[in-house]
């Protein structure tokens, strides 16, 4: 399916609980176009569309502008994981873009990819993100394996724990 693009980012559309639609950003990083990690994203991106949500898409780039983030209620961030670390882009826009700050305060959702267990995963990797933000609202954290990340019902839980967490924290 192709969506359309606006400033180099992908349009999808998902809504909340209000009147106005729910406003959701996945930023993320992915060395590959068209790999699992994109896939894994127009999934993620489709699922949070079927809440009800508008949702767009955003590949990161480690010396962007990210003050448009301020225009969303909810940002997905993840990225696949690379020789032990979460992929560079991600990283360095957490360290060296406006990101951080952008992010202060906003309701927030992390994933990764990776071949690693997931207890591995959730003490290694996630805190290499988390340990880049400031003040955000963690509303879900997931490791997706190689076999979730094609996986429908993996993803629809993923989607279904941050709509949940979201709804509760309004």
């Amino acid at each position: 399916m192709t969506f359309p693009f606006r400033h180099n980012q992908i349009v999808l559309l998902m809504t909340s609980n209000i009147n106005q639609p729910t406003k959701a950003i996945i930023l993320y990083d992915s060395q590959s176009v068209g790999g699992s990690t994109d896939r894994l994203i127009d999934s993620i991106g489709k699922k949070l569309a079927e809440t009800g949500a508008y949702v767009e898409k955003a590949r990161c780039k480690a010396n962007a502008d990210y003050s448009f983030v301020k225009e969303f209620d909810l940002v997905v961030l993840g990225a696949p994981i690379y020789y032990l670390l979460v992929a560079s882009q991600l990283s360095g826009a957490l360290s060296r873009s406006n990101l951080k700050q952008a992010l202060k305060g906003k309701k927030v959702a992390l994933f990764v990819t990776c071949g690693s267990p997931e207890p591995m995963a959730q003490f290694l990797y996630l805190p290499q993100i988390k340990m880049h933000l400031e003040n955000p609202v963690i509303l879900v954290e997931k490791v997706f394996s190689p076999d979730q990340v094609s996986d429908p019902a993996a993803v629809a839980d993923f989607v279904s724990d941050i709509s949940e967490a979201f709804g509760k924290s309004c």
